[in-house]
């Protein structure tokens, strides 16, 4: 259970710095001391396509990823609650104005390729088992993508930050559910890409 609860504490608390902050380097380093705060508790993950490749990696029983999934999205759900509640106004992921479909799941699965691939070589190699760079190498890479494509899809890079927010828009009449399929299966194929090329770099750990 502890795991579950920390998935939704750290859920939680990247979601409202997204919302009440949108700029890429707060949540960079907030995602950094997320990481170091759950990573020895639940491995950290506060992403569902995180959650996917742990589970293709065999990092996790298959009986927890339901768990994870719904304590990320309630996580991401309550933040949206307590942003509305702060500031006035709902926050949704959205993509840049006249960007087409096609760019923004390229986006999405580009760059949570890239995410995924970096949180499976730092954090689950044996190569570098007992390191201290995770975190910072985790919170730099949703940084640097956070501005490389946040006003093309709004790097969202996990399906909760667009599933939680978008749920509790519906709760205010808001409907936000129409480009969710995007931000669940750019992420999602990007993390599963990701998770099938880190055997190859690292076949000793498959």
């Amino acid at each position: 259970m502890k795991n579950y609860l920390m998935e939704f504490v750290g859920t939680f608390f990247l979601v409202l710095t997204i919302a009440l902050t949108g700029d890429p380097m707060i949540i960079g380093i907030m995602l950094t001391a997320l990481v170091y705060m759950g990573g020895h508790v639940s491995g950290a993950h506060y992403n569902p396509a995180v959650t996917i490749a742990f589970l293709m990696r065999g990092k996790m029983e298959s009986r927890d990823v339901p768990g994870y999934m719904v304590a990320q999205i309630f996580g991401a759900f309550l933040a949206t609650l307590f942003s509305y509640w702060f500031q006035g106004n709902i926050f949704t992921v959205a993509a840049g104005a006249g960007v087409g479909i096609d760019k923004v799941l390229a986006a999405e699965i580009l760059f949570t390729f890239v995410l995924v691939l970096v949180i499976l070589n730092v954090a689950t190699t044996r190569a570098l088992e007992g390191n201290y760079i995770y975190g910072v190498a985790i919170g730099f890479t949703v940084w640097a993508s956070a501005y490389a494509v946040g006003g093309i899809s709004g790097a969202a890079l996990n399906p909760a930050v667009s599933i939680g927010p978008a749920l509790f828009a519906a709760t205010q009449g808001v409907d936000a559910l129409g480009n969710v399929w995007l931000y669940i299966l750019g992420p999602v194929a990007g993390g599963v890409i990701a998770t099938l090329l880190f055997t190859v770099f690292n076949p000793d750990d498959a």
